[in-house]
């Protein structure tokens, strides 16, 4: 087999190989049925048990939460942005945002288009290098929901934990940090990813969400965009994106393999506390983008002191194998997307890179 790049891409991303494999081995027959999984009818009994089985593991890794269903959509978190004010954003109440940078900012920007929005808190003073204090959030009074990005992906920040909104619903985009740690689900009335960092391929979008939430939606929004047309017909009312599903099955079963996600946290920790560990002790060579407490263990972003050294290393990582270090457009600098796939072996090597390019450079 050819040798596996070091895919550091903040998404589509790395995939677990044994998944890969696995969906290989799979592709042409899926289970004898002479048939592979993407031609199969989304009404039979085949891929309806793989659909179901997703669902159902998704749920027990996150606790089994009571009262939680898990839909699967298309689209990305980017409909996401607009499902969730045209479903909630009635007349007289408002959308409270926490606004932590590039993400937050476009489901601001979609939610004003739909109805009233509201920032309760904001790192903007800090470029975004710094998350707000969770303890100084200000929810509007006539808040539908308070909303949140768990981890900003450009930037490269995280919440390592969430606030008690009371009765205000919380609603969090956990795009490219789903599943990197056990999550306390009675915090959260609705989560919800694009599947291309932690979950699987880009095409499918989970949410998953208190049943409450999801019985009810506004007759005057189109089927597609309503809630309770997916729930009302288990994701199934269109054709969904069954390989893409089909794969998400399959990289819960790995996550399970793994020791499920008290060990996948630790593995993370580790991974990004290795290259934290590098740009900490290379006396201002590298410098982290992101205030200590609020640095993501899926993107680690940094810089190097000088420009003209940041396009060289940009330049030789690329000849070294390693693949999406360059910084987002939006931002510059450089990024490694370390999300569960991504194996300690390709950490590992991107640390050793960087030690030997301070070393002859430094």
């Amino acid at each position: 087999m050819n040798k596996r790049a070091f895919n550091f891409n903040a998404g589509p991303a790395a995939l677990p190989l044994e998944v890969l494999e696995r969906a290989q081995a799979e592709l042409v027959d899926y289970k004898g049925t002479g048939m592979s999984i993407m031609e199969m009818s989304h009404r039979g009994a085949v891929y309806e048990s793989v659909h179901n089985e997703a669902q159902e593991r998704l749920l027990s890794l996150l606790g089994n939460p009571k009262g939680y269903k898990v839909l699967f959509l298309q689209g990305g978190a980017s409909t996401q942005f607009a499902m969730i004010p045209m479903n909630f954003l009635s007349a007289g109440v408002t959308g409270s945002y926490v606004n932590t940078g590039s993400w937050a900012k476009k489901a601001i920007s979609e939610a004003k288009i739909i109805g009233e929005t509201h920032i309760a808190a904001s790192g903007e003073s800090s470029k975004f290098m710094k998350l707000p204090d969770l303890s100084g959030i200000e929810i509007a009074e006539n808040a539908a929901y308070l909303h949140m990005t768990s981890n900003e992906t450009i930037e490269g920040t995280q919440f390592k934990d969430f606030p008690d909104t009371g009765n205000t619903p919380l609603i969090v985009d956990m795009s490219s940090d789903i599943l990197s740690r056990p999550l306390d689900m009675s915090k959260f009335d609705m989560i919800y990813a694009g599947a291309q960092k932690n979950l699987g391929p880009s095409g499918v979008t989970v949410v998953i969400a208190k049943e409450e939430m999801l019985t009810d939606s506004p007759k005057t929004i189109p089927s597609m965009l309503r809630y309770d047309t997916f729930l009302g017909n288990n994701s199934l009312y269109n054709t969904p994106p069954s390989f893409g599903i089909y794969l998400v099955n399959e990289v819960l079963k790995w996550i399970e393999e793994q020791g499920g996600l008290a060990q996948v946290e630790k593995a993370n920790e580790k991974k990004a506390g290795s290259i934290y560990q590098v740009i900490d002790e290379s006396q201002g060579f590298y410098l982290g983008c992101v205030d200590a407490e609020d640095r993501s263990r899926m993107n680690v972003t940094f810089r190097l002191a000088d420009e003209a050294l940041e396009k060289e290393f940009i330049k030789q990582s690329e000849k070294e194998g390693f693949i999406g270090i360059k910084g987002h457009r939006s931002v510059g600098g450089l990024r490694a997307s370390i999300y569960n796939a991504v194996p300690s072996e390709s950490v590992k090597a991107l640390t050793d890179f960087m030690k030997e390019f301070q070393k002859i450079n430094g």
